[in-house]
């Protein structure tokens, strides 16, 4: 795989020999190292060492070589040397040991040399990864067997990668070499410069007859990985820094990588400019936009990177200028590489990364952004879609679940290929989750209310308003728990709690919301200001609880800020018991009750009350002449209530 779309940091040594040939061969070698012209540097590494010469130095450089450039069966052997030579290596060649391990399948030895990494890295993110996943195979076997993943047929013998939707087009990356005379090789790869290549997408996807983009877009040197937006009018692409026939340098003279942005004017692509934020200094690349169009996402090695290279965004103002660009954090990048991003219309976000447990290599994984920008779950998307090699740039069409991937697994034709694949299920199991908001008073519904979803750990993971009929839906994760806030002008906001069951379906969850003020008239009953149903007594008993004092005290309030409010108090039961019992039950609780405002301080003459036992049933719930009823206690419970009509303002 090219090291230029990795971002790596090259890693500085020097060697010691004996023989004066041997040293001047290494030392050419260094040089060709040094200036990342690594295939060339490795023959000549591979072939000092094939005569029985063994270096620390040089076994680091083999391994890293053929690790930097996707062979990892190869940096695996050499990486082994290094280990045998001396085991007590840095804690990021035990890293790559186990990469490069896990791509030719020796698990159990990786996983070792993991735990050896994560005892030497102390703090680094991957080592906690490791150690909190160690059962990240299983993970990744219970996300696997999802995809039908073939040749796109669009592939070359040299390397092909990345892509990109351009209405019904696939734009891809290609170094194959078109025939022409001035074709020139890129020292890293040896492999011709990338130009940018477009085919028709057909039925299911299918890339039809590859031709070159745009001669506007395509120079002397690496263009890559672009993002159209919605529009068709802008796109943001990777290129080696070239402009205007300037080819730009850092500090060791070594041209990088940066975004660029152009414009479609008059049927062509024009006004190319690099973005603010690029600098000779370090790379800028593969850029992909927010569903919104307003952030744009990238993959970096700039100040403040975390590891090899993170994953930043950053916001593309209405004047179309840029923000200050901000590190996406620890929750998604590690001290390994994290590249390759790309954004879904569902807020998804696909990454390539070798700094979290995956199957060796790159791997690709996804996350949830919430809406407030926090990072979900990350999860490795499993084999299928990634291999023990590196497996990278992932593109998906949401409504088709098609889609393409890059990858130098075994079998294919060049260098790197595109794959196209059918995602059969899902990575998540979700539901709907649905209700409808309402007055807590009146039942009737409120549009217009503000949903807002958040996790078990209260992160804001969306937001929405109920509909004309007060109806309002979610797509949540099975099993997961949430917190349902309905806020609405006038009303109480209020929150509710819910768990979602564990297989696919629709989870109901309608909230009620109380009035901030409770407006009543006379004939109205107090108590469903409060949502007093029934004061709370004893089984056949009429002696104030603690329970009913609460409730209570909310209607002492009420009398006390209104001294010509007057009320009559009514207590009714459920059918059960004979209705001459329930008669006297129910109005030695009304007068209990008005017995206990008497006490604490309101006038006799403002209450009247009396019990109405169980001959004013709401339902149909009633007992006579048989003492029983075939009603369930919820039924049974709607009766059993206590009334504070107000009589008097």
């Amino acid at each position: 795989m090219k090291n230029f779309i990795l971002l790596y940091i090259t890693i500085i040594s020097v060697f010691s020999f004996n023989s004066y040939g041997q040293k001047n061969k290494i030392t050419s070698a260094d040089k060709k190292y040094d200036s990342y012209a690594y295939i060339k540097a490795v023959s000549t590494y591979e072939r000092v060492a094939e005569k029985g010469y063994k270096s620390e130095d040089m076994f680091q450089k083999l391994g890293n070589s053929y690790y930097f450039n996707g062979e990892l069966d190869k940096a695996a052997k050499w990486y082994e040397e290094l280990f045998k030579m001396n085991p007590n290596q840095e804690s990021e060649y035990c890293y790559r040991y186990a990469q490069s391990l896990k791509a030719i399948g020796q698990t159990e030895k990786a996983n070792k040399m993991l735990e050896t990494f994560q005892q030497k890295a102390g703090n680094d993110s991957r080592g906690k990864l490791f150690e909190k996943n160690k059962n990240y195979l299983d993970q990744i076997k219970a996300n696997s067997g999802r995809y039908k993943i073939e040749d796109a047929g669009i592939n070359s013998k040299y390397s092909d990668y990345g892509s990109a939707f351009y209405g019904n087009k696939l734009v891809f990356s290609s170094a194959r070499d078109t025939g022409s005379l001035g074709q020139r090789k890129h020292t890293w790869t040896d492999q011709h410069f990338t130009n940018l290549y477009t085919s028709d997408l057909g039925e299911e996807l299918t890339p039809g007859k590859v031709n070159k983009f745009s001669s506007k877009i395509n120079s002397k040197f690496n263009e890559s990985t672009p993002v159209f937006t919605k529009d068709g009018k802008t796109m943001y692409f990777t290129r080696n820094n070239y402009l205007d026939g300037k080819k730009g340098k850092d500090g060791k003279r070594i041209t990088l990588i940066k975004i660029y942005k152009a414009s479609f004017e008059n049927n062509n692509w024009d006004k190319i400019t690099e973005l603010p934020f690029d600098s000779d200094q370090y790379s800028v690349a593969h850029p992909t936009l927010s569903p919104d169009e307003k952030t744009l996402y990238f993959a970096s090695d700039m100040p403040g990177t975390l590891g090899q290279s993170d994953l930043f965004k950053v916001k593309i103002n209405e004047d179309g200028s840029f923000g200050v660009p901000q590190n996406l954090g620890a929750a998604i990048n590690t001290e390994g590489r994290e590249t390759f991003p790309q954004i879904t219309d569902e807020n998804e976000l696909y990454f390539a990364s070798d700094g979290h447990p995956g199957l060796g290599g790159l791997d690709v994984f996804v996350t949830k952004i919430g809406i407030d920008g926090t990072i979900g779950e990350i999860q490795n998307v499993g084999d299928g879609a990634n291999s023990p090699k590196d497996d990278f740039a992932f593109l998906i069409d949401t409504k088709s679940r098609r889609g393409f991937v890059t990858s130098n697994r075994d079998g294919g034709q060049g260098y790197d290929d595109i794959y196209k694949f059918l995602e059969t299920r899902k990575l998540v199991c979700l539901q709907e989750l649905n209700g409808t908001v309402t007055d807590l008073n009146t039942a009737q519904a409120l549009p217009d209310t503000k949903m807002s979803l958040f996790d078990s750990e209260f992160k804001l993971v969306n937001i929405g308003v109920s509909d004309a009929v007060g109806k309002y839906k979610f797509e949540v994760e099975c099993g997961k728990t949430y917190f349902v806030r309905a806020a609405k002008p006038d009303y109480v906001v209020k929150e509710k709690m819910v768990t979602i069951a564990k297989e696919n379906g629709r989870t109901q969850l309608d909230i009620a919301l109380e009035k901030e003020v409770c407006k009543v008239a006379i004939g109205d009953d107090l108590g469903k200001c409060f949502q007093i149903k029934m004061i709370y007594f004893d089984l056949d008993k009429y002696n104030i609880r603690t329970e009913a004092a609460l409730d209570l005290e909310k209607i002492l309030d009420v009398l006390n800020q209104n001294p010509t409010m007057k009320l009559d108090i009514r207590s009714h039961t459920d059918c059960r018991q004979t209705a001459q019992y329930n008669q006297v039950l129910s109005d030695k609780r009304a007068k209990s009750t008005i017995a206990w405002l008497v006490k604490n301080g309101v006038d006799p003459k403002r209450l009247t009350g009396r019990g109405y036992g169980e001959s004013q049933l709401v339902n149909n719930c009633g007992c006579e002449p048989t003492n029983k009823s075939n009603c369930t206690e919820e039924q049974h419970q709607m009766n059993r209530r206590s009334e504070f009509i107000i009589t008097a303002l």
